[in-house]
């Protein structure tokens, strides 16, 4: 009897684990996967769209830009699928350490501190902070005028403008959400000068004439900074494809061709490029 039990038993236990089967295999059985295009694992990619020509949403709410352009030529010159998904600056590290997306590309600065927690690619651009104040000031060019004057400097949280500002305690200083927020303040007058990535001033210059108008950016540049893919630290095989594919397209001029596209003007240059100042940009 039991061997008759068993034998009705057993059709049964093979279409239950069938359908275990089945389902662990449409949805992972609980683990984190990523869709798959003709075979290859599809990447999430993380950008803050909140600064044009960088990286932005365009009118067909699609995310364009410079990076996203440029992060699209390394994975099909690396071979492998990628989706954009736009985060705020705040969540980019965070949600990247806890595997909500692959890869962040969004302007980061490689810093020290950085890298004890993340990894990075080669660079794909130099840039650094600058100093903008409303047209009609006269008399600052530097942070040392900032300090002097007791004026009230801007810059977005969590940012290397933020960071630099940081190293002056007397130096009066807001803190932003975003950067275009501490451009409007500087226009309507509620803080005296604005501390951010040369690169972003050119939203201003390119999409906001009219704001343009009423900012300039003074000085020099005060740092120098390279901006990089950031990866987590474990991903050495992905970091390694993606260091193969920039390297190509840095030394073919594909880089250089999207600078030039996305009219980054001499906010920036190429690694390897000719330096400029910043005169055009006035």
């Amino acid at each position: 009897m039991l061997l008759d039990q068993a034998k009705l038993c057993f059709p049964k236990q093979i279409s239950f684990l069938l359908a275990v089967f089945f389902l662990c295999h449409s949805v992972g059985c609980g683990e984190k996967t990523k869709p798959v295009t003709d075979g290859r694992k599809k990447l999430i990619v993380a950008t803050d769209t909140t600064l044009i020509p960088m990286s932005f949403v365009n009118d067909e709410n699609q995310i364009a830009g410079f990076e996203p352009d440029l992060m699209r030529a390394i994975a099909k010159r690396a071979g492998f699928d990628i989706e954009l998904t736009a985060v705020e600056w705040p969540g980019l590290f965070g949600g990247l350490i806890t595997q909500k997306f692959d890869a962040v590309i969004s302007s980061v600065t490689i810093l020290e501190e950085r890298k004890e927690r993340m990894a990075f690619s080669v660079p794909y651009l130099k840039s650094g902070i600058s100093i903008v104040v409303r047209r009609d000031t006269e008399g600052v060019t530097s942070i040392d005028d900032i300090e002097k004057k007791n004026l009230l400097a801007g810059a977005q949280l969590g940012t290397t403008a933020y960071f630099f500002l940081e190293k002056y305690p007397k130096v009066r200083k807001k803190g932003y959400q975003l950067y275009g927020h501490a451009v409007t303040d500087l226009i309507n007058g509620e803080v005296d000068a604005v501390l951010g990535e040369s690169t972003a001033t050119l939203y201003y210059k390119n999409q906001k004439k009219d704001y343009f108008k009423k900012i300039k950016m003074v000085g020099n540049i005060l740092t120098d900074e390279y901006y990089a893919i950031v990866l987590r630290k474990e991903d050495t095989d992905l970091q390694a494809k993606i260091n193969a594919a920039l390297a190509v397209l840095l030394a073919d001029g594909t880089v250089l061709k999207l600078h030039t596209q996305w009219d980054l003007g001499d906010s920036s240059i190429v690694p390897g490029a000719p330096s400029k100042s910043l005169a055009e940009n006035q």
